[in-house]
């Protein structure tokens, strides 16, 4: 005769729990602010403990539905603080989920801790419900991965949790370079049960001891490798490069080519039209060093530059992947500039190329006398001009620009991988703004849930400012779950500004477009689609506006918003 197991009582002991709160508490303590969890039975314990900080008011929680958003989600807070979000779920599937932001994090240098509950070790491999082989599923994204041992309630598992987070805490954020931990959370029955006292009442454990371990698992600071002057130098600014590069550049008196989205297009040395000048035979044919800040990824001409022979390359270390396209270049973990005198003359020639090429979006002001005439001829004739520049059709460059104006040094803009950021990257002047785009892996999928964990973090406490996003429609539909916020989940300010072509029209200016018939073009690469963004929009809750021209977007983009909205840009292919 079969038998039935009861389910334990609200008040029932817990291994399960009392190692969640021990291991969040540490975490916390180590200083961790954001949980973002998505629901499931087997990381009950975790999901609770973190509903119990979030009550204490210890840390920021988000539910997200969907791991794969929730992941992202966690890239973005971790892009903003550089402080590693942490990242909850069950086992099974919900862990394979988390794949593509891990991946992401990895190739980013940016912080992220996966806690992933698991199937006792007795049920792997066995057939049992929901249980696959998650230790080592990361494989070499994750810079730490750590099986822990399940918890019986022996005595010093709650010191081994503390010891663990640690070690995870540090690996993931605690060095030169950041990345991913992974600790994979093996639970038996109860999954749930009362919480210690002293986590209930909010009393941090060992606070202190925790915090001096993990300073002593820090390595010691890095030797810089210095730059001295003589040779030809130029600075490349890739992805996530930000504000060092300009310092760099700055300091040494060289040349910035910083790509748009590396946060370190401003200052007086960042050159305009850079493509153009590498291969330009007087400029980038004459350099003779190159030093890069960040992860290069947007145009030919840098990775052309970056793989050619005879050049004295040195790339500031950001991620585990080091960059060497050369073959020869050295990588470095800092770099002190030690240099004596400026060269002048190289500074100077790159100067004046990039005031000769710089791209004038602006309409010309309103011809105010004309405006005022007396003639009717001439004012009507002013009246007209006028119509027809704020009625003028928007255009990729004209978009992009835009949205370069709106855009303050208390906003947010995330760049999606599509047509748009490399016009922008080729079009737009600089501007020291707080800039993102996931080029680790230069992919489309979780560009929106990024976006938001970008907004969420940027826009605690109070603090002002909208995240915009500008992303193609592809990317759009890709990352649509990520629109979903469940009931009682903040609604940052965050505009979604989607240039809409109806398909991959970037796939027009790869080589493909000169092989494939139209037929099999549209079929497998442009993939046209005519989803109502509108409908979808208003589904998830989203405020939707169309922008045609350059006034109605410079209206959607400065009217006062106060939470998601999609700017819809149609395009023409």
């Amino acid at each position: 005769m079969a038998t039935t197991r009861a389910m334990p009582a609200t008040d029932a002991l817990s291994p399960a729990t009392a190692a969640a709160c021990a291991l969040l508490d540490a975490f916390v303590a180590l200083g961790v602010r954001h949980v973002v969890l998505s629901p499931g039975s087997r990381s009950q314990a975790l999901a609770l403990a973190a509903a119990d900080l979030e009550r204490q008011g210890r840390v920021t929680l988000h539910v997200r539905i969907d791991e794969r958003s929730a992941g992202f989600t966690a890239v973005g807070i971790g892009r903003e603080t550089r402080t590693p979000a942490l990242v909850i779920c069950t086992s099974g599937t919900a862990v394979a989920n988390l794949l593509p932001a891990a991946l992401e994090a990895h190739h980013s240098g940016v912080p992220l801790v996966l806690l992933t509950a698991d199937r006792p070790p007795e049920l792997r491999g066995v057939g049992a419900n929901q249980a696959t082989q998650q230790p080592g599923l990361f494989g070499s994204a994750a810079r730490f991965a750590h099986d822990a041992l399940v918890p019986e309630g022996a005595g010093g598992e709650a010191a081994e949790m503390r010891r663990l987070a640690a070690r995870a805490f540090v690996a993931a954020a605690g060095e030169a370079v950041q990345g991913v931990a992974h600790v994979n959370l093996p639970f038996r029955e109860p999954l749930a049960g009362a919480p210690p006292e002293w986590f209930v009442r909010g009393e941090a454990q060992e606070t202190e001891e925790i915090v001096r371990e993990a300073q002593a698992l820090l390595p010691d600071p890095p030797e810089p490798v210095t730059l001295e002057d003589g040779p030809r130098t130029v600075v490349v600014a890739g992805a996530d490069a930000g504000p060092d590069a300009e310092l760099i550049a700055h300091q040494g008196g060289w040349p910035l080519l910083a790509e748009i989205v590396s946060g370190a297009r401003f200052g007086r040395h960042a050159v305009r039209g850079y493509r153009g000048a590498l291969v330009d035979p007087e400029l980038g044919g004459r350099i003779e060093r190159v030093v890069v800040v960040g992860h290069p990824t947007l145009s030919r001409e840098v990775a052309a530059l970056l793989s050619r022979g005879g050049v004295d390359i040195i790339a500031l270390r950001g991620t585990d992947e080091p960059l060497d396209l050369s073959g020869s270049t050295r990588s470095a973990d800092a770099v002190a500039v030690a240099v004596e005198e400026i060269d002048r003359d190289w500074l100077g020639s790159w100067m004046r190329w990039s005031r000769a090429h710089a791209v004038d979006l602006e309409t010309a002001a309103p011809d105010s006398e004309a405006l005022a005439s007396t003639d009717p001829k001439t004012r009507l004739g002013a009246v007209r001009a006028e119509l027809e520049a704020v009625r003028t059709p928007l255009d990729r460059a004209q978009l992009v620009a835009g949205l370069w104006r709106a855009t303050w040094p208390h906003d947010r803009i995330v760049f999606g991988s599509s047509r748009l950021v490399r016009v922008a990257d080729e079009v737009l002047a600089g501007k020291k703004v707080p800039v993102h785009a996931n080029r680790g892996l230069a992919g489309i999928d979780g560009t929106i849930a990024t976006a938001l964990g970008i907004a969420l973090a940027s826009q605690g406490e109070g603090e002002p400012g909208t995240t915009r996003v500008l992303l193609g429609d592809l990317a759009f539909l890709h990352d649509v779950g990520s629109l979903l916020l469940p009931e009682g989940e903040p609604r940052p300010r965050i505009q979604l500004v989607v240039g809409n072509d109806g398909g991959g029209t970037i796939f027009d200016g790869l080589e493909v477009a000169k092989i494939a018939s139209a037929e099999a073009m549209d079929r497998v690469q442009l993939t046209p689609q005519s989803a109502d963004l509108a409908q979808i929009a208003r589904a998830y809750g989203w405020e939707h506006v169309r922008a045609t021209t350059r006034s109605e977007l410079d209206q959607a983009l400065t009217a006062a918003i106060s939470g998601p909205q999609v700017i819809e840009v149609p395009l023409d292919r």
